[in-house]
């Protein structure tokens, strides 16, 4: 559980050894994730018991998940309302789930990465649910502001885009430098050429 992911290439959302090991529900992964939900989270969010079912059951209602995404954000800027009693009402929980969603896409989790509600409401599509945990755990451990809590190495961190700043004096030598594919006219004439007949 406690060893890193490798990466297999360019990929798109997570990478592609993740996406293929999740294809399928892997009891594995959802261990693993539920061990980090509950470490994010602390113990009162409870522990379902072994298999897809159970996890279902026990993210369905939107609670635990909102609780999840809160937990990345600071304390005054918390995206979603957690309500104190879960909600028992079916558009209730489906609500709830659909305000995580919206959290964890503002935390920076992609479209390509989300599960959509009815994946995990009505289990369709757990491994779909996995990969969007996956997204995020990524995105926190990526982040690195003190939010995440749990090993490091759960997770892979995202590639960073890595900003380059030149000085004034850098962009202006830059100006006079003719790039390889504009060629050079170096050796050019129009000796050979001959009109159109």
């Amino acid at each position: 559980l406690q060893n890193k992911i490798s990466i297999c290439g360019p990929s798109y959302g997570i990478t592609c050894e993740v996406q293929s090991k999740i294809k399928k529900n892997n009891e594995e992964m959802e261990e693993w994730l539920v061990e980090w939900t509950i470490v994010q989270c602390g113990p009162d969010v409870g522990h379902p018991d072994h298999g897809c079912l159970d996890l279902q059951v026990w993210l369905k209602n939107g609670v635990i998940l909102s609780k999840l995404v809160n937990s990345l954000y600071l304390d005054g800027s918390k995206p979603v309302k957690v309500p104190r009693n879960p909600p028992s009402m079916v558009f209730k929980q489906m609500e709830q789930m659909a305000q995580f969603l919206k959290g964890a896409e503002n935390y920076g989790v992609a479209k390509t990465d989300m599960f959509q509600t009815a994946d995990l409401f009505e289990g369709k599509d757990m491994a779909a649910a996995q990969r969007t945990l996956m997204a995020l755990g990524s995105l926190a451990v990526t982040k690195n502001d003190r939010h995440y809590h749990g090993d490091p190495n759960w997770f892979m961190k995202k590639v960073q885009e890595h900003k380059k700043e030149f000085t004034e004096s850098q962009l202006q030598d830059g100006e006079h430098v003719i790039g390889l594919q504009m060629g050079s006219k170096r050796g050019a004439s129009q000796a050979s050429m001959t009109g159109y007949r």
